[in-house]
C-alpha cells in the first residue's frame, strides 16, 4: 500500500520543478506602479489646485482639506474602475498581526432603478467597520462595537486585482468611537509627528535653521520557506501552527553550506518572478531575491522607503506572496522557526531617519558641521537603545520569535549597538577627551573635521549584533519573519525622539551658561556617551563571554516573551509614550494584554496540536510497526532495535500524559503568570513529547511513517 507521502514524494519527483507559470512580455518600467493612485496619476487626474492642496497634506502631514475629498474620491473611483475595480475597501491593520479589509460596492441605483457607480468624500475619508470583534486588550468592551477607520492620504490607495474582479484599496487608520488606537498604523503615524519635531529643534540649534522635521525609512529584508503544498496540507502542524512540531533532522540539511546565494531553482524562480511583477504594479520596488542559509529557505527585500509606505508595502508583500505560492502549487511559511535543527527566519530592519531637505542624519558626511551633526545623532541613538533597550526587547517578543533569539541565526536576546572599529574608536576619544585623532594631533572636537569619511562598508558586518551600524543606517536584525514591522518602528522612533529632546536641552543649557554651540555639543556628548557606551559591544553576542560581560555591565538578558513583556508597563515606559502621544497608558496596556494574550493562545495551538499528533499519528504508527516486528522471529541484533522501540513508546506515552497533566493548569486572571506557566512547563513538555516522537520517526518502517520527512519537504519541493 503506497501512503498519501509516498504519493506526494512520487509526483513532486516526477514533475521535475516544472511551472505553469507562463511570463509576459512587459518590461517592468511599463507595470510599475500601474495600480497605485500615486503622485503621477493624481497630478494627471485631479484639477490643479486640488493637487497642489493633497500634494501639501502628503509632504507636510497637515491636516486633509475636507473641501476635497469629493474631488479626490471621484477621480480616485475612475480610474479605479478603469482597472476593472467594483467595490472599494478601507485596509486597515488591527491589533490581529494582519490586515484587515471589508468591501462595499461602488454600485448604487438611482431614482430610476437603473445601476450607477457612485464614490464620494465621506465614503473616501472614513469608514465604519465593527470593532467589537478584534483584539483590544479591554480597552474596549464586547459591546462597545463602534469603529472607526480614518484614510491616511501619506500611503497611495492601490487596487488588488484578481483573475475575476479588481478591489480599489484604501490605506486608514483604525479607531474606537472614543478615539482610541486600535491598530498598528495610528501609533507609528504619532511617533513619526514625535521625531519629527525632536529633530527639527535638534538641528535647528545646531545650526541648520531651514530643516523642518523629519521621517523614518526602513528598508525590510523578508525571509522565508517554501515546500510543497502536498506537504504542507500532510502536515497538521504546519496547517494549525505554521511549524512542524515533530520532525527528525534531515541527514543533509544545511551542513554543507551549499544552499546560500545557490543557484535558484526553476520552479521557485518562477514563483519569484510572478510575485514580483505583481508586487512591481503595486509600486513595490522589490531589488533582491536569493537563496537563504536553510534548505529551501529564500529572502525577497525592497528598496528603502518612507517607514509608514515601507510597512505597508512589507504587509502586502507578505500578502501577496502567500497568494501566488498558492497558484504554483507550494506555500509560504513565515514562521520564525518552522524547521528544527536549520536556520529559522528573521526580518532584518533597516532604518534611519531622513530630514525635510533630504538628508540622510546617519551618514557621516565630509565636512566640519556635518560631522557634528552627525556625531550628536548618533549619540542619541547610542542614549536611546541604552535607556529603552527592554522596550526594543519587548518590541520583538512573541512565541516564534522566542525559538530563534539567540541561536547561530539571530542575534541574542541582550541588546547592544555595533557600531565598527571606526565609529567605536572615536566614541572612545570622545568620552576620553584627552585622546587624539588618527588623523592627527588634534583632540577629538565636534566642530573640527577630524572624523574620516566613512564608507557605506566601512568595517566587517556583525550578525551577532541586535543593532547595529552599516554605514549609513542601522539594521535591527532580532525582528522575527511574520511579525508586523509596525511596533519595532515607532518604538525606535519614540525613543529616538526622547533621546534628541535630552540633547537639545543639554546643549541649550550649556549656551546659555556662557558655552559656544560647538563647546556644548562637545560636553554634552561626552557626557552622554560616558553615561551610555556600555551598549556599545562589537564582539560575538553568541559567545558566553558576552553575557557575562553584559550583566556586568547591567544589562538586560530578557530571553524569552514573558521574561520581556513583564517590563512593557514600567513607569519610564508609560512615561515615555504618553509624553510624546503616541500612546496613553489605556492603549499601551491594551497591547501588553493582547501581546501576552496571543502568546498564549499560539502555544495553547501547539500544545493541542501535539496531543493530537502524537496519540492519533505518531503512537499509533509506532504500535503498528511494534507489532509487526513481535511478529517476528528476530535476531539478537534486531532485538535490540526492538528494545529501543518498545522504549522510545512507553517514553512517549508517558510524555504524553505529563503534557496533559500540565495542560489542565488554570491560568485565572494573571496573563503574566498563565504565560509564564506556558513558558516554564508547557514548552518543555511539548519539547519532550517531540524528543520522542523523533526518536521513533528513526525506528519504525519509512512507509508507516504518517507524516512527510524534512528531507522530503526541505529537500524534494
Amino acid at each position: 500500500m503506497t501512503t498519501a507521502r509516498q504519493t506526494t514524494n512520487i509526483a513532486i519527483t516526477e514533475r521535475g520543478g516544472v511551472s505553469d507559470y507562463k511570463p509576459e512580455g512587459a518590461q517592468i518600467t511599463d507595470i510599475y506602479g500601474k495600480h497605485v493612485f500615486n503622485d503621477h496619476v493624481m497630478r494627471q487626474r485631479l484639477p490643479k489646485q486640488v493637487y497642489k492642496t493633497i500634494k501639501k497634506t502628503i509632504d507636510n502631514r497637515e491636516p486633509l482639506d475636507a473641501t476635497i475629498a469629493d474631488t479626490v474620491a471621484a477621480a480616485m473611483k475612475d480610474w479605479a474602475v478603469e482597472l476593472g475595480a467594483t467595490h472599494f475597501t478601507h485596509w486597515f491593520q488591527p491589533l490581529t498581526g494582519a490586515t484587515a479589509e471589508k468591501h462595499d460596492a461602488f454600485l448604487v441605483a438611482d431614482e430610476l432603478g437603473n445601476a450607477i457607480l457612485q464614490f464620494s468624500g465621506k465614503e473616501l475619508v472614513q469608514g465604519e467597520p465593527d470593532a467589537s470583534s478584534f483584539p483590544s486588550g479591554g480597552i474596549r468592551a464586547t459591546f462597545e462595537a463602534r469603529g472607526y477607520t480614518a484614510w491616511d492620504p501619506t500611503s497611495p490607495a492601490f487596487v488588488r486585482k484578481t483573475n475575476t474582479g479588481a478591489t480599489l484599496c484604501i490605506p486608514t487608520a483604525f479607531c474606537s468611537y472614543t478615539g482610541e488606537a486600535l491598530d498598528k498604523k495610528t501609533p507609528l503615524l504619532r511617533s513619526e509627528a514625535a521625531m519629527s519635531k525632536a529633530a527639527a529643534r535638534l538641528l535647528n540649534l545646531l545650526g541648520s535653521e531651514e530643516v523642518t522635521g523629519a521621517h523614518s525609512n526602513a528598508g525590510l529584508e523578508q525571509e522565508y520557506f517554501l515546500i510543497d503544498a502536498e506537504y504542507y496540507h500532510q502536515r497538521p502542524d504546519l496547517v494549525a501552527a505554521g511549524r512542524t512540531l515533530f520532525g527528525a533532522p534531515s541527514y543533509k540539511g544545511q551542513s554543507l553550506e551549499d544552499h546560500y546565494f545557490g543557484a535558484i531553482k526553476s520552479r521557485i524562480r518562477t514563483f519569484m518572478e510572478d510575485s514580483e511583477r505583481y508586487l512591481y504594479r503595486l509600486g513595490i520596488p522589490i531589488k533582491t531575491r536569493h537563496n537563504e542559509v536553510a534548505p529551501a529557505q529564500y529572502e525577497v527585500a525592497p528598496i528603502f522607503e518612507a517607514a509608514n509606505i515601507a510597512v505597508d508595502h512589507n504587509m502586502l508583500i507578505m500578502e501577496v506572496m502567500k497568494e501566488v505560492a498558492g497558484k504554483h502549487k507550494l506555500r509560504m511559511i513565515l514562521h520564525e522557526k518552522p524547521f528544527a535543527g536549520i536556520n529559522g527566519s528573521g526580518k532584518h530592519c533597516n532604518w534611519s531617519i531622513t530630514d525635510s531637505l533630504g538628508n540622510n542624519l546617519l551618514e557621516p558626511g565630509h565636512t566640519p558641521h556635518e560631522n557634528m551633526q552627525f556625531l550628536v545623532v548618533l549619540t542619541a541613538i547610542i542614549r536611546a537603545v541604552d535607556k529603552y533597550a527592554k522596550l526594543l526587547r519587548i518590541s520583538v517578543a512573541h512565541a516564534g520569535n522566542d525559538h530563534r533569539l539567540g541561536a547561530n541565526e539571530a542575534p541574542p536576546a541582550i541588546i547592544s549597538i555595533f557600531l565598527g572599529e571606526e565609529l567605536e574608536t572615536i566614541v572612545k576619544q570622545l568620552v576620553a577627551g584627552s585622546k587624539t585623532s588618527s588623523k592627527g594631533a588634534s583632540k577629538i572636537q565636534l566642530g573640527s573635521s577630524v572624523l574620516p569619511h566613512l564608507p557605506k562598508d566601512t568595517t566587517d558586518r556583525n550578525r551577532t549584533s541586535p543593532f547595529a551600524f552599516t554605514g549609513n543606517k542601522f539594521e535591527f536584525r532580532a525582528l522575527g519573519a511574520s511579525q508586523h514591522v509596525s511596533g519595532p518602528v515607532f518604538f525606535l522612533n519614540t525613543m529616538v525622539a526622547d533621546s534628541m529632546d535630552y540633547l537639545s536641552e543639554q546643549i541649550q543649557a550649556a549656551i546659555d551658561g556662557g558655552s559656544t554651540l560647538e563647546q556644548a555639543a562637545d560636553k554634552v556628548v561626552k557626557a552622554t556617551l560616558t553615561k551610555h557606551q556600555r551598549v556599545i559591544f562589537n564582539g560575538d553576542g553568541y559567545s558566553q563571554e558576552w553575557q557575562a560581560e553584559a550583566a556586568k555591565r547591567g544589562l538586560y538578558n530578557l530571553k524569552t516573551t514573558p521574561d520581556a513583556t513583564a517590563h512593557m508597563m514600567d513607569e519610564d515606559i508609560i512615561e515615555l509614550f504618553e509624553h510624546y502621544n503616541v500612546l496613553t497608558k489605556g492603549e499601551l496596556e491594551s497591547r501588553y494584554n493582547i501581546k501576552l494574550e496571543t502568546y498564549i493562545k499560539s502555544l495553547q495551538v501547539e500544545v493541542d496540536a501535539v496531543k493530537d499528533i502524537a496519540k492519533t499519528m505518531i503512537l499509533p504508527a509506532a504500535l503498528k510497526y511494534k507489532a509487526q516486528m513481535d511478529s517476528l522471529n528476530l535476531g539478537p541484533a534486531v532485538k535490540a532495535i526492538s528494545g529501543d522501540l518498545d522504549g522510545q513508546i512507553e517514553a512517549l506515552a508517558k510524555a504524553i500524559a505529563k503534557l496533559e497533566k500540565e495542560a489542565a493548569h488554570e491560568g485565572g486572571h494573571d496573563l503574566g503568570a498563565h504565560a509564564k506557566h506556558f513558558c516554564d512547563k508547557l514548552v518543555p513538555a511539548m519539547l519532550a513529547v517531540r524528543e520522542h516522537a523523533d526518536k521513533l520517526e528513526t525506528l519504525v518502517a519509512d512507509e508507516l511513517w504518517p507524516l512527510p520527512k524534512y528531507r522530503e519537504m526541505l529537500l524534494l519541493s
